[in-house]
């Protein structure tokens, strides 16, 4: 009796398993799809504002750049969708790489360039635009020349894939070397965010105490509010995927129906969301 009542609750496991896959991959393909149609929508706007407008300002340096990694990250998108909508990959290990690398190059340099702005204005310290210019350049150089191409080196080369899979490079998630880096990355991440809310926070509180009742009115306030916008991208979109990736590399051995595996890459669609900050530099929200 025991027997038969085990054996019918796995079989109605497996049965639940793939409707909760089919779910999970409809979430997946939503959420892209949302942030290819938005993010494009921003980029062409943003585009069209930045050529009417001309700004000379050290902060349309970081926007150029946003836009610029906006635009490289929207084009991997359908080559994503594809694949999960066909569930086969039809273009080749290097594109498979390579579409898989934007997507966290992307996530880097976006908060690496609101790291920037928030510093900036944090600070109220003046840059000229030349040298603006000239370290954003510095950063992209490095992106491409040095951090790209060992990415495509290395990244998933010590496993072997069948040709019609991608995004599988999670197997790799239990080597050593990787796992540190990993943590690293979380780390940096999550300190530099909690440091920056709490400066923030106290600035924008000194302030409001300041200017109170007329705190809108005030130049100094609404940049320094602006200025929380990014912070709170970073806490929506880049946090819970750092915090999930902590839980997945902890229970990745317990994950034999793959189910951890499609969450994180949920988490990791919810990173590409910030590309819909261009819509919000249009409304005045972040500008």
């Amino acid at each position: 009796m025991l027997n038969c009542s085990v054996t019918q609750q796995n079989h109605s496991s497996n049965e639940t398993l793939p409707h909760v896959s089919e779910k999970l991959h409809t979430i997946l393909t939503a959420l892209y799809i949302i942030n290819l149609a938005g993010g494009t929508l921003g980029v062409i706007m943003m585009s069209h504002q930045l050529f009417q407008r001309r700004s000379q300002s050290v902060i349309t340096v970081f926007i150029v750049s946003l836009l610029v990694l906006h635009t490289c990250m929207l084009l991997s998108i359908p080559f994503r969708l594809s694949y999960y909508i066909l569930r086969e990959w039809k273009f080749g290990r290097f594109a498979c790489k390579l579409t898989s690398i934007i997507l966290y190059i992307h996530m880097y340099a976006t908060f690496a360039f609101y790291v920037g702005i928030i510093i900036i204005r944090l600070f109220q310290l003046e840059f000229r635009r030349c040298y603006t210019t000239a370290w954003v350049s510095a950063v992209w150089l490095v992106g491409a020349l040095v951090i790209t191409p060992l990415l495509l080196s290395y990244y998933g080369s010590s496993k072997t894939y069948h040709s019609s899979e991608c995004f599988q490079f999670h197997k790799e998630i239990q080597e050593a070397h990787i796992v540190v880096i990993n943590y690293c990355l979380v780390g940096i991440l999550v300190a530099v965010c909690a440091v920056l809310t709490v400066m923030q926070l106290f600035v924008i509180y000194r302030l409001a105490v300041k200017y109170w009742p007329d705190i809108n009115s005030h130049t100094e306030f609404r940049a320094q509010a602006k200025s929380f916008f990014f912070i709170l991208v970073t806490l929506v979109c880049f946090i819970p995927h750092h915090a999930f990736r902590v839980y997945y590399i902890q229970n990745y051995h317990l994950d034999k129906d793959y189910k951890l595996h499609l969450y994180n890459e949920i988490f990791l669609a919810l990173t590409t969301m910030c590309c819909l900050d261009m819509l919000c530099f249009l409304t005045g929200i972040a500008h």
